[in-house]
């Protein structure tokens, strides 16, 4: 986990294809020191890199960002507001790898909204 002790995976539903992931972050993780301080924000390439491994971690194979596209960041998580966030993944096998259409939300509100091709390292 690249990511190590920045959120926690709290349930993880798979049914098919559709992933649900509930996480938790760690306010007190120290990215939050630097982005930004007295002004927490969750870098959106740290968003990414968690959909990634949750990906890895349901198709149980190492996987590496082909590319990205569509990728719209519609609201602001700040770990101490808002610090639990709902994943729902779309994964669809591909030639090379997978194909991941992600909808990222706490509460009732749709924080990003992604799709990411990658390939199996």
């Amino acid at each position: 986990m690249l990511l190590e002790g920045l959120y926690k995976v709290n349930n993880l539903e798979v049914v098919d294809n559709s992933i649900t992931a509930n996480i938790f972050i760690n306010k007190d993780h120290i990215i939050f020191k630097g982005h930004f301080p007295d002004n927490p924000v969750m870098p959106g390439v740290c968003m990414m890199q968690i959909i990634k491994e949750i990906t890895e971690n349901v198709v149980k194979k190492k996987l590496f960002t082909q590319s990205a596209n569509n990728i719209k960041f519609m609201a602001i998580i700040n770990p101490f507001n808002t610090p639990e966030l709902e994943l729902k993944l779309d994964i669809s096998e591909t030639d090379e790898g997978y194909k991941v259409k992600n909808t990222s939300k706490f509460e009732d509100t749709i924080a990003l909204k992604s799709t990411t091709n990658f390939i199996v390292k």
